[in-house]
């Protein structure tokens, strides 16, 4: 190595222990408080809105949504906000209508943001006939002190969490986030999302509940409906204590299926590398084709069908109390 290759690595070494002295400093300074690193300026503020309304719409960016009810008369928003990106709240013809208000000019892009804008909206009622959100990666928590007739979510990166019943449909669609929902009871059930989990837990679903996600997993645990409709593609697909009136129908791609104590009057599995496994309650009329995989069902001559399909993937078929 020459001398100037040398000089230069000692040059940057001595850079860069001066970089981590002025850096330790600087957050000593700051009580080790990262967000005071941040060149966005954020401010709390409350809009206050009059009018009745049995329809809500929200429209936002990066801003984390929470539901909480109020035994005030009027309905009311605290937002966590960018000093430049503020909101507004207006009712419109029977609808709440909450919006982004981003007065940026290309530049104010261009900066260090450490904090997360959040919108907490305090409801006087627990029925609405409607609530439709659509957001980029901004979280929603809708709690179960409310009930609506639809609720529509759609986001980007969001975690969604919702645990209020709905009478018509719950429909939520986001791409890498997570969907969970709990304690519920709904008349249909549509969730999908690319590479985020969806879990449902204790729900009553009149009609159907269909499931779509790429890589994500999926868990459901104490559900009844009357079809129960799922495809994945490497994400496991678990059951436990799901109930269908009518069908249960599974495809997978090389995720596993695994189910227990749960049933349907006729059942459809089918998975590439993925391995089918589980216990039903009643006996079933099995059907079972694989190419390369173990085969183990009961020898079952009643009931309804029971059909699995895998490539490479095992099928082990259980029913409890036989």
């Amino acid at each position: 190595m020459s001398k100037t290759a040398k000089m230069w690595i000692v040059v940057a070494a001595v850079l860069v222990a001066l970089g981590m002295v002025l850096f330790a400093g600087v957050m000593t300074a700051y009580d080790w408080d990262f967000t005071k690193l941040s060149t966005i300026t954020y401010e709390t503020n409350t809009y206050q809105v009059s009018g009745t309304f049995d329809i809500i719409s929200i429209d936002v960016n990066t801003t984390e949504i929470e539901f909480i009810p109020t035994d005030d008369e009027d309905c009311s928003i605290v937002c966590f906000e960018a000093e430049k990106v503020k909101h507004s709240a207006t009712v419109q013809n029977g609808t709440l209508v909450i919006n982004t208000l981003d007065t940026r000019k290309w530049y104010d892009h261009i900066g260090i943001s450490l904090g997360t804008p959040k919108m907490t909206v305090f409801l006087p009622q627990n029925e609405y006939n409607s609530l439709f959100i659509e957001t980029d990666t901004g979280d929603i928590t809708i709690s179960e002190d409310f009930m609506f007739e639809t609720l529509e979510i759609k986001g980007d990166t969001s975690d969604i969490k919702c645990y209020a019943s709905v009478t018509n449909i719950i429909e939520v669609e986001v791409s890498t986030g997570n969907i969970e929902v709990g304690n519920i009871s709904a008349g249909q059930l549509n969730l999908a999302t690319t590479t985020g989990g969806i879990k449902i837990s204790s729900a009553t679903v009149k009609n159907n509940i269909d499931i779509e996600t790429d890589t994500g997993s999926v868990k459901l645990t104490d559900i009844s409906c009357a079809d129960f409709i799922a495809e994945g593609d490497t994400g496991t697909i678990s059951l436990k204590n799901v109930i269908a009136t009518e069908k249960i129908s599974i495809e997978n791609d090389v995720g596993d299926i695994k189910f227990e104590g749960s049933d349907a009057a006729e059942i459809y599995f089918k998975t590439s590398t993925g391995d089918v496994a589980g216990t039903l309650l009643s006996e079933k009329i099995f059907i079972t084709d694989t190419a390369t995989g173990r085969i183990s069902v009961p020898k079952t001559t009643t009931g309804g069908k029971c059909e699995i399909k895998t490539s490479t993937g095992d099928i082990e078929i259980a029913i409890e109390n036989f």
